[in-house]
């Protein structure tokens, strides 16, 4: 294993490059040295991490790094199996300085030398976004189809949509490509706009990569099977596979994937209609999701998906399988979340829709969900008119009366009018410097109620996330990065402080993944074992990772610039949540009980005191001495 960590540094304004070498032990992986990048030269940093190329599963993939546009803020960003084929450069970090000119294409190839051939070519943008398949495809197929020649083996490619361009939550998207044909198996950075970063602030759309570069990486698997024995009496295929039952096939709920598992088990959880279904009773929560999720939308998942085995890879070998497809569909569990229930869709064909049209675009699916959730709650409640949206009607945004594939596929094409919209600037969605401001800007013309349906998580002077799909005061924790796992989920109640240290545990956690490029669907062993391996591969090494971990850790913490809850339905996402845990759940706690009188009886002061204790937990583990 290399001792250092080797950076090809490209400037896309000249075109220049440069190799430099980082010291192993300085930096372990692309975290903790993307964070020393992005303060030095506010670079997006593209990397994988020292398991690329292993026999370990789940150990290419992909990590960004740099300063997000969407989130103001430093933000970590990964794309599963990318790392395969860019570990034949013999890199493990692009880092990208300075702007191009003019929107370009950068070109990285490595065949049979220690030379890295690197080009930056002008693309006309409106152009190829709008041949053939449109927006990120047909940007990925332009790319391939103008360098693919070039490469000995299959390349991949990196690509930006036009949301990229015109909104701060443009994701970066990439497929396999096997046998020379662009696979459907969609691959997202999507989390962070780090997508508008690569575009807006450095010109670049796409980038190409491949090689025939091969390093001595790790594949001694009688090695391996003897670690995971020792640790767990079990081999590494043995242990992974337990691992990753929920996304290849859970037996006990009859589905798979985080589609399948998190829509059996969710029931009185759901999250529908912009959050509405939180001011819900119990029984019509659990009504929706039994009629709607259960005998619809999840029966159509399981019959078209899971029992016909449309299963995939995210283009390493991995037993997981955890790509669950319906021909070029693929469908995870956020996405079809956000633009599914949270926007009123139950029904695959209507989601299939509006995911397609939004993932074509380019943006981040999560963020995008969760901003047609609340225009179409605001042009529900006539807050806003679809002149002003620019848009031919109102959705049908309520459970009573729903008719479960006509509605649906009504508020799908409503989806889609608005993501065009959005694109085009109609109206006044103009979301250039993000959703936040445009409700900031809204309401001062219109009225607070605008702002206060929309639910975010807020950093600095204007950056927002729309939080991770799940009803749990972690996912509007102040932490320093969210809409991430860099949180606690659960959905069992901590009082606010403990909750915090969770969060800071659990960062840690995830951080030990990602900074070596190691995919968080085998977390029931990688974390563990990550700094085992590591250990045993360098001698000496396990403790000075752990610690490195710690310090990135703090380093990202001292960034923290994490608002308190600027909307009502934040404060009510979190209230509603606590009563229900008394109320439906039956948990007796005196804490409990004490904060649920407290929201009671003065909302904003309560959350205020909430998130502050939140804001403690996490400086109690993440400070620094």
């Amino acid at each position: 294993m290399d001792v250092h960590q080797k950076v090809l540094f490209v400037d896309a304004r000249t075109g220049f490059y440069k190799v430099k070498r980082y010291p192993l032990g300085d930096y372990f992986g692309p975290v903790d040295l993307g964070i020393h990048l992005a303060d030095h030269f506010d670079s997006l940093n593209i990397g994988v991490g020292l398991g690329a190329g292993s026999i370990l599963p789940g150990s290419n993939r992909m990590i960004f790094t740099g300063i997000s546009p969407c989130w103001d803020g430093f933000y970590i960003s990964s794309m599963g199996g990318a790392g395969l084929v860019f570990n034949n450069l013999g890199l493990n970090m692009v880092s990208l300085v300075r702007r191009a000119d003019t929107p370009s294409i950068l070109y990285l190839n490595r065949n049979h030398g220690e030379e890295i051939e690197v080009e930056i070519e002008p693309v006309d943008l409106k152009r190829v976004w709008k041949k053939g398949r449109g927006g990120i495809y047909s940007l990925m197929d332009y790319a391939y189809e103008r360098f693919g020649e070039r490469y000995e083996n299959d390349p991949r490619v990196l690509a930006v949509g036009p949301a990229a361009a015109v909104t701060d939550f443009g994701g970066i998207c990439s497929v396999p490509i096997t046998r020379g044909k662009l696979t459907y198996v969609d691959t997202w950075a999507g989390r962070g706009g780090l997508g508008s970063k690569m575009l807006r602030e450095h010109g670049i759309a796409a980038v190409i990569y491949g090689g025939t570069h091969l390093e001595d990486d790790f594949k001694d698997r009688k090695v391996a099977d003897k670690w995971f024995q020792d640790k767990y009496n079990m081999k590494l295929a043995a242990k992974d596979f337990q691992a990753t039952t929920k996304y290849r096939f859970n037996p006990d709920v009859d589905t798979g994937g985080t589609f399948g598992v998190n829509f059996a088990t969710m029931k009185g959880k759901i999250i529908a209609f912009n959050y509405r279904s939180i001011y819900m009773t119990e029984e019509e929560r659990l009504d929706i999701h039994q009629k709607f999720i259960v005998n619809h939308y999840l029966k159509q998942f399981n019959e078209e998906t899971i029992k016909t085995k449309q299963q995939k890879t995210c283009g390493e070998p991995c037993p997981a399988v955890c790509k669950k497809m319906r021909d070029q569909y693929k469908k995870d569990y956020e996405p079809y979340q956000a633009m599914g229930p949270l926007t009123g869709i139950f029904d695959q064909r209507a989601a299939e829709k509006l995911n397609h049209h939004t993932d074509s675009y380019g943006f981040d699916a999560i963020s995008a969900g969760g901003v047609l959730a609340w225009l179409m709650d605001c042009l529900d409640g006539g807050l806003l008119t679809p002149e002003e949206l620019g848009v031919s009607g109102k959705p049908v945004f309520s459970a009573d009366g729903f008719d479960v594939v006509k509605d649906s596929m009504h508020n799908a094409e409503l989806g889609v009018e608005l993501l065009d919209s959005i694109i085009e600037k109609r109206g006044v969605l103009d979301l250039e410097n993000g959703a936040r401001s445009l409700a900031r800007k809204l309401s001062r013309k219109k009225g607070r109620e605008i702002i206060d349906r929309f639910v975010y998580d807020a950093s600095g002077r204007r950056g927002w996330m729309v939080p991770n799909q799940y009803w749990t005061p972690g996912v509007l924790s102040p932490m320093a990065i969210m809409g991430k796992y860099y949180m606690y989920y659960g959905g069992d109640f901590m009082p606010p402080r403990e909750l915090g240290r969770a969060d800071a545990e659990h960062l840690q956690e995830e951080l030990i993944m990602d900074n070596m490029g190691v995919c968080r669907m085998h977390r029931a062993w990688a974390v563990e074992m990550i700094p085992e391996i590591l250990g045993k591969a360098i001698k000496g090494t396990k403790e000075k990772y752990l610690n490195r971990i710690k310090i990135a850790a703090r380093r990202i913490n001292s960034r923290n610039n994490s608002g308190f809850w600027e909307t009502e339905r934040d404060i009510d996402f979190v209230h509603t949540f606590l009563k229900r845990k008394r109320d439906v759940e039956g948990v007796n706690d005196p804490e409990l009980d004490r904060w649920i009188d407290y929201f009671d009886k003065d909302g904003k002061e309560a959350a205020l005191e909430f998130w502050s204790e939140m804001y403690k937990g996490i400086n109690e583990v993440l400070r620094e001495f």
